[in-house]
This record gives C-alpha cells, sequence and structure tokens, in this order.
C-alpha cells in the first residue's frame, strides 16, 4: 500500500497484481481547466488489465473530463499519459482508438440520419475492391446485435428507434472496434433492466478476454454488481480508492456526498390547493400496432402544491403520456385540463405560456440548443417576457440567467460558457432551470435523475418540494428508480401497458411499487 500525498488517498501498488492487476493505462498528474473552473486538479488514476475500475463522483467532479482525456477528446492542461509505461499524447479519438482506446459517451454522438449499420461503422467504413462492402458491414452488425440480444435490423434509421435501442447502438460500435480498454460513461442511462442484465454479460466476457473497462454510473447498486475496485472523484480530485470486497453504498456516498445524506421527503405543513392539472381518459395510439394505446383510457389528478411519481417499467407509456399532454405527441382521445381550462388543442408553446411546462427525457435532442451558450439555453423558454417586437432587455434577460444559474445550483464558468463545456448533469440542470423560469404552474419531469449524480439528484428533488410548498407548484414526475419514489412524492402512481395500475400514499414501500408494477422482487 502506499500513500499519494498530494490528495491524501491511500492507493495500492500496481505491482500488487494479486488485488488489482496491471495498469495498462494510467494518468500521472492530470489537471484540466476550462476558464476559470478548474475540472481536474493533479489526479492519479490506474486501469487495470482485464478488471473494471468504476469511477463514482457527482456531476462536474470531473469523471467525464478524465476520461475524455484518456480517449483523445480533449487536452489535458498539465500531467501525462502512459500507456504500458510508455508516455503516450493522444491528439484525437481516432489517434486513442489506434491504440485501442474506446469510449462510449454519456451523451449519445450517433448521427440520427443514418442507418444502424452506417453509424457503427462510420469513418472506419470496410473498404473492398469494389468500394465499400456493405454487405459485410451490415453482416457484422447483425452479429453485434445478436450478442446484446437486440434484434434491431442494420438497415433501420438510429433515428426511429427508442433511447434505449440507440444506447445499444452506441455500445455495439465501440465493441466493433475491438478495443482492449473501453471506456462507458453513463452506458445504461437510458436501458431496460433486461438491457442491462446483457450488457453486464458482454463486460464479463471482455474481461476474460483480457479487456479493461473503466465504468461511469450513478446508478450505484448497479455498478456494485459489475466493479473490481471504485474510484471517488470530488471537486476535481481523487478522494478514495478501495477495492470491491471493502466498498458499500455507504462508502461510495459518504467519499462522494458526506454523511447524512438522503432524497428527501414529501413536503409538509400547508394545504394542497385545487386541482391544477386534470387528465381525463387520455389515449395515444401505437403508430407501429393498428388498435393499440401506448397511453390506455389514463385520467389522473394534481392538485397544487401536490408532488406526484408516476413509477412504471420500460415501455409502460410513462414518457408518451407526459409528451402528450406537454402537446409533443398527438392525443386520440380524452381532454387535459389546466386549472379547469381545456388546453387540448393549444401548441405546445401556447401550453407553456399558460404554465404547463415538460422536462423532456433526452436533454440533448429535446432540451438543449447545443450552439447557444448556457445563457441563451436557460432564458430561451422564456424569451417572451423581455422581447417586445424585435427588441430584447438584456439586462432582464441577463438577470434571468443569473437567478436560473444560482437557484438552479449550476456548476458553470458563466452564462456565455460553452453548453457542452457543462457535465452531463449540470446539463440537465439548465433544462430544468430553463423550464423553471417560465414560472409554470405545472411542471412535468420525464426522468429528471437520468445522467444525475445523487447528489445533484438531491438538489433538484429539493428545488421541486421547496417550489410545491412556497409557490404551490404542481409536479408529476416519471422514473424508472424504485428509490425516486420513496422520496418527495405525496403520491406514487404505478403504470403498466398504458394504465394506471395501482396508486400509494407517501408511506409506500419498494416492495408494494415493484409488485405493481409487475417486477419481481429480489430475495
Amino acid at each position: 500500500m502506499s500513500t499519494d500525498q498530494s490528495q491524501g488517498v491511500a492507493t495500492r501498488s500496481c505491482t500488487d497484481e494479486g488485488q488489482i492487476g496491471e495498469a495498462i493505462l494510467s494518468a500521472r498528474q492530470i489537471a484540466k481547466s476550462f476558464g476559470n473552473v478548474h475540472a481536474l486538479k493533479t489526479v492519479n488514476f490506474d486501469i487495470h488489465r482485464g478488471q473494471v475500475t468504476t469511477l463514482f463522483g457527482e456531476n462536474g467532479a470531473g469523471k467525464s473530463t478524465l476520461m475524455k482525456i484518456l480517449s483523445g477528446v480533449i487536452q489535458p492542461s498539465s500531467g501525462e499519459i502512459l500507456l504500458e509505461g510508455d508516455p503516450v499524447h493522444f491528439a484525437s479519438t481516432t489517434e486513442a482508438q489506434h491504440r485501442g482506446i474506446s469510449i462510449i459517451h454519456q451523451e449519445l454522438s450517433l448521427a440520427p440520419n443514418l442507418n444502424v449499420r452506417d453509424n457503427i461503422f462510420m469513418g472506419r467504413e470496410l473498404v473492398g475492391a469494389m468500394g465499400v462492402d456493405f454487405a459485410e458491414e451490415e453482416r457484422q452488425t447483425r452479429l453485434l446485435m445478436e450478442d446484446l440480444d437486440e434484434p434491431i435490423d442494420p438497415l433501420t434509421p438510429v433515428e426511429d428507434l427508442r433511447l434505449g435501442q440507440q444506447q445499444i447502438v452506441e455500445i455495439a460500435r465501440a465493441l466493433s472496434t475491438q478495443s482492449r480498454i473501453l471506456i462507458m460513461d453513463e452506458p445504461t442511462s437510458a436501458l431496460s433492466a433486461s438491457e442491462v442484465e446483457v450488457l453486464f454479460r458482454v463486460i464479463n466476457d471482455l474481461k476474460r478476454r483480457g479487456v479493461s473497462i473503466v465504468y461511469i454510473s450513478h446508478h450505484l447498486e448497479e455498478a456494485l454488481q459489475i466493479t473490481d475496485h471504485a474510484v471517488v472523484l470530488r471537486d476535481g480530485s481523487m478522494t478514495a480508492y478501495a477495492p470491491r470486497q471493502d466498498i458499500d453504498l455507504e462508502w461510495i456516498v459518504r467519499h462522494m456526498v458526506g454523511e447524512g445524506f438522503d432524497l428527501g421527503s414529501p413536503p409538509e405543513g400547508y394545504a394542497l390547493g385545487e386541482v391544477a392539472l386534470s387528465l381525463q381518459e387520455i389515449c395515444v395510439p401505437d403508430p407501429t400496432i393498428a388498435e393499440r394505446y401506448l397511453v390506455d383510457h389514463l385520467s389522473l389528478e394534481v392538485r397544487a402544491g401536490e408532488i406526484v411519481c408516476i413509477y412504471g417499467l420500460m415501455g409502460a407509456g410513462r414518457t408518451e403520456l407526459l409528451e402528450s399532454v406537454a402537446g409533443r405527441l398527438p392525443i386520440s382521445g380524452g381532454q387535459i385540463f389546466l386549472e379547469g381550462q381545456n388546453v387540448s388543442r393549444l401548441s405546445i408553446a401556447q401550453r407553456i405560456e399558460q404554465g404547463l411546462v415538460l422536462v423532456p427525457e433526452d436533454r440533448q435532442r429535446d432540451g438543449l440548443v447545443q450552439t447557444m451558450p448556457v445563457g441563451q439555453n436557460l432564458s430561451l423558454a422564456s424569451i417572451g417576457d423581455f422581447t417586445r417586437g424585435l427588441f430584447t432587455s438584456m439586462s432582464r434577460e441577463a438577470q434571468v440567467i443569473e437567478d436560473s444559474i444560482r437557484s438552479v445550483h449550476i456548476k458553470t464558468d458563466g452564462g456565455d460558457a460553452e453548453i457542452g463545456s457543462l457535465s452531463g448533469g449540470n446539463q440537465q440542470k439548465v433544462v430544468i432551470g430553463k423550464m423553471m423560469a417560465t414560472q409554470p404552474k405545472v411542471v412535468m419531469l420525464d426522468e429528471p435523475s437520468r445522467g444525475i449524480d445523487i447528489g445533484a439528484k438531491a438538489e433538484v428533488f429539493k428545488l421541486l418540494a421547496d417550489n410545491a410548498r412556497r409557490h404551490s407548484l404542481a409536479v408529476l414526475y416519471s422514473t424508472s428508480e424504485v428509490g425516486e419514489c420513496l422520496s418527495i412524492a405525496h403520491r406514487v402512481l404505478v403504470m403498466s401497458r398504458g394504465r394506471l395500475v395501482a396508486e400509494f400514499g407517501a408511506d409506500v414501500t419498494k416492495e408494494q411499487i415493484m409488485a405493481a408494477s409487475g417486477e419481481a422482487v429480489a430475495a
């Protein structure tokens, strides 16, 4: 055992191969700054041959930044990288891939207008005497899909796939490069439970082949199933390391966010108001199967100041329900009332103006404009409040941006910072801040914790609870994580196959929720 005095972290020597094996890739004294934000502060980090290193940390802790440096996406401000003991410099991801290092990014980097086959082989096409060998690419793509137990036709356009299937394609693309070091940044954030099991099977198979894996996940229990040892980053520094046998959930949380952490409880001490949102017999048709509904004659009410959670497995219809209420999907039957007013025929913009907003599940595709800085993303939905004709009040916009950054606790170098410079969790906070800036009466959130660590998740839930208590905000959020149902919700509704199948109060148990959804409860 040796101790890194610069960071105060106990680390095992790379020669202790009985514990952690040979280090194939090492980062030494790596630092990275974005303007005045120090994302990494002299971090030391090892990736061991044929093992899974899990990297834990809050959003903004520096996890994704470190992985982007190791895979050639960005360059460090200082420090060096050693590959099998030799110093290396990756000027691009292509150079890193040539040395056997691939990364599956937290945010999908697929071309939606291309099919699955072309996405997997984009930039490294299989070329024969007659040009690109599309038949061979298709054959290899089918084999990859079979390995991942996902029967996706290689010629299917990526834009036609649901988010979880797109994540599978991203994983397949990384596996197709025959990498010896594979970095997985939140690979399961959009996967169903069965898809996660398949991914874990693939990971174990890769380990047997000697592939080294770095695994980043905010799903702590899930990560413990697959890891060999864990590293914790906090505020850009490595704060803890331990092998699997020495860590548990309490150890991870303590080193990430400190003692006494919880996700909050339902806000109390006030009376709920009148019905703010009323859904009556909502139907959303399945575009692929006639006479089938994704949302099947569903009715519910949310009162002012009330927080309601919708739980369901993948395919339960949660996303389709929220998107139909927000105006993104057409309904074939039923009515939507906002404070007694029928808004069923209003456009998305009109519903936002009336006070009904949605924080979507896919922030990259639906929540952010990548070419706009942080500030303009935050002010976009409320632009009408400070714009008259062709003129915009820059001072009022600046105030909206400043208030949003402060109230949602966004870690950023200011409103002018590029949205891509933020961590995934802070980008999610921008989407939430943008919608909260419209002063809504009802806010809906679809999987609000996707890509958010437990600390940031608690901040988001506290924000919602405070607004429910102080401003009588009605909150309706969906989740596929049972633990999130047991936090701030006054009521928990369970969806299955497009219908509400159960309703519980705040005293519900995890076992009751899972049983109602049809999910098996572990013994």
